[in-house]
């Protein structure tokens, strides 16, 4: 197999997570054959370590998916560069009104009215989430994401069936149920994240407060999160059996917060993240 390894242990899972290490990948993304299963041995003696042959599993490419993401992402971005343009157009206009009042004293006071009355947004101010509280969901935010899930997912040619729900936290819980979800999930779930970002900007521009949509499917985020914390307690463990740091693959925010909460309560191993997005990575090693 291209790009496989061999790997050797005391135990057939030690084996596994030293592969899991030296590929920088998590289990579900790893496939490996048993070369030798390894023995203890009697009192030491005759034992014989585990051998196994490891290699990344090989990523379907769905370029077809990708690029209607990115066309997406695109169109937003120009809805973005567009009003921009407005909120600088109507930061000039405000200028040229201060500049007048200068010059015009006697219009003072009812200048002065004008700029009460000029909203924050036309001074290309941005309105500031205080601790990113959650509005209540409306009805036609609802419709509205469910309405860009769908059209975005038929110009995929994917039959999916949706349902929304409020979760305990206020936010919106978009779940898609199909034929072959793993295209729609992706490489690490990015291409679910992606949509998932968009699906937030279409809730945000629809209703006043700050809306929180999480996108799933196939139930992907509960067994992503398993996947992680069991890849957390393994190199955990190597740490503390090689007294060496061990350096992740990169992830996004929400993975890597899933490692920290898993290993925080450890009392001999500690985290921390360094590189800059979409490179940063968690660091396991031992405390002092």
């Amino acid at each position: 197999m291209k790009g496989s390894i061999r790997v050797s242990a005391k135990t057939l899972d030690d084996a596994i997570t030293e592969a899991l290490v030296q590929l920088g990948v998590t289990s579900d993304k790893l496939e490996y054959e048993v070369i030798e299963k390894g023995s203890a041995g009697f009192l030491g003696i005759g034992m014989k370590q585990a051998v196994i042959e490891a290699w990344k599993k090989e990523e379907k490419q769905e370029p077809k998916i990708e690029n209607v993401v990115k066309a997406v992402r695109e169109d937003f971005a120009a809805i973005e560069e567009s009003e921009k343009a407005k909120k600088e157009e109507t930061k000039k206009d405000y200028s040229k009104k201060e500049d007048k009042k200068k010059e015009h004293p006697v219009q003072k006071e009812n200048e002065d009215a004008v700029t009460k009355e000029t909203p924050e947004e036309e001074k290309g101010e941005e309105p500031v989430k205080e601790q990113q509280v959650l509005a209540p969901v409306e009805d036609q935010t609802i419709q509205a994401v469910e309405q860009f899930v769908k059209d975005t997912l038929k110009a995929m040619n994917m039959e999916v069936e949706i349902t929304s729900s409020i979760d305990e936290d206020g936010a919106l819980c978009v779940n898609m149920k199909g034929d072959h979800m793993g295209i729609l999930i992706g490489k690490r779930g990015q291409t679910l994240d992606s949509l998932q970002y968009l699906a937030n900007r279409v809730a945000n521009k629809h209703q006043s407060g700050y809306v929180r949509v999480k996108l799933d499917t196939e139930n992907y985020r509960a067994r992503r999160e398993e996947t992680l914390k069991h890849l957390a307690k393994n190199i955990a463990h190597k740490v503390k059996r090689n007294r060496r740091p061990v350096v992740l693959e990169p992830m996004n925010p929400y993975e890597r917060r899933i490692i920290h909460s898993a290993l925080q309560s450890d009392p001999y191993v500690t985290t921390h993240s360094e590189g800059e997005e979409p490179y940063r990575k968690v660091i396991v090693t031992l405390k002092r």
